[in-house]
């Protein structure tokens, strides 16, 4: 057995999306090898209504998965299948847009005004890339969980952990997704399988990782005698860790328990054409998927002319993010 090293560490950065929804950005829109089968991740967490209520109105997406995980408030979901629905507390959703899906998302805070959830984009392999879109949603309960005699208590979104499955399947690139919270002091090991890549983000509490002896915290900026200074806070919150390789990763939580996300897949090692929504392999089948898009023939699959039915916002031919 060997434990998985902390190659870097890194905050999530403050940013906008949507109709101004202020939220964090995880990693994304940059280098895709690290991440890879994933290609970004946000974090939408705001106990004002008013940084969040407009939402993130129709729009498309092609060649990616979004999986949406929400811990408090709810999500109103449409899309162009004519699939509805709202995610609440604890469930969660997994869009496969494939050959190309428009939906909206609209967030509501629970009864104080809060609303937490996240949202992870995953890569379609080039052969899927124009599968028929589909659209999975899983209530809380049907969550497999599990809580071990040291008081660590695992969700189990997707993939398989210790005989427990998740109730999301039919993934491309396999992922296995848990939520995990550690008692306070607890160290513990959970197993990672050498072919995936994959990251934790910490978002509840402090930890270390790897063989680390001080819990991982956040940079933060604080003034003293007139000069800021950067230094280790030790709440954790939001941040992101990457491992090297081995088959196991080992946690400590620190002095109020830790809460985190902790992800991995099997990576595709293609290359990579991005801009906005939507992700290809080359810069020709993103400039394709544009056009399309402005001539109302995106949506292949659902109601026909649904673009153009509610009106086509022209957009340009796109300067690409490639990667190979």
């Amino acid at each position: 057995m060997s434990i998985r090293p902390v190659t870097t560490s890194s905050l999530a950065t403050p940013t906008m999306e949507g109709a101004g929804v202020h939220l964090h950005r995880v990693f994304g829109f940059g280098e895709t090898a690290p991440f890879d089968p994933f290609l970004m991740m946000d974090d939408f967490r705001n106990d004002d209504p008013a940084a969040y209520e407009k939402g993130f109105p129709w729009h498309p997406h092609r060649g990616i998965e979004t999986i949406t995980y929400v811990l408090r408030g709810s999500v109103e979901h449409a899309d162009s299948l004519g699939n509805k629905g709202t995610l609440g507390d604890g469930d969660v959703q997994w869009m496969t847009a494939g050959s190309g899906i428009i939906h909206q998302e609209m967030p509501t805070g629970n009864a104080a005004g809060q609303m937490h959830g996240f949202q992870l984009w995953a890569n379609l392999p080039r052969d899927q890339k124009m599968c028929t879109p589909r659209y999975q949603d899983v209530k809380a309960d049907d969550i497999a969980s599990l809580t071990d005699d040291d008081g660590t208590h695992i969700r189990v979104i997707a993939g398989d952990y210790r005989g427990y499955r998740g109730p999301i399947d039919g993934i491309d690139t396999d992922p296995a997704y848990l939520d995990i919270t550690l008692p306070a002091n607890v160290r513990k090991r959970f197993p990672f399988d050498t072919r995936r890549q994959g990251f934790a983000y910490v978002f509840e509490g402090s930890a270390s990782f790897g063989n680390a002896s001080t819990p991982f915290g956040v940079n933060v900026e604080k003034e003293f005698a007139g000069e800021e200074m950067k230094i280790r806070d030790q709440s954790g919150d939001r941040t992101l860790v990457l491992f090297g390789d081995g088959d196991e990763v080992e946690v400590q939580a620190g002095e109020a328990g830790v809460r985190f996300l902790l992800i991995s897949g099997a990576p595709l090692r293609e290359p990579v054409a991005w801009h906005g929504p939507i992700v290809m392999n080359t810069r020709a089948e993103l400039q394709e998927a544009f056009r399309e898009l402005n001539s109302g023939s995106f949506v292949k699959t659902g109601a026909e002319g649904w673009l153009n039915s509610r009106g086509r916002k022209e957009l340009t031919s796109p300067t690409s993010i490639q990667r190979q």
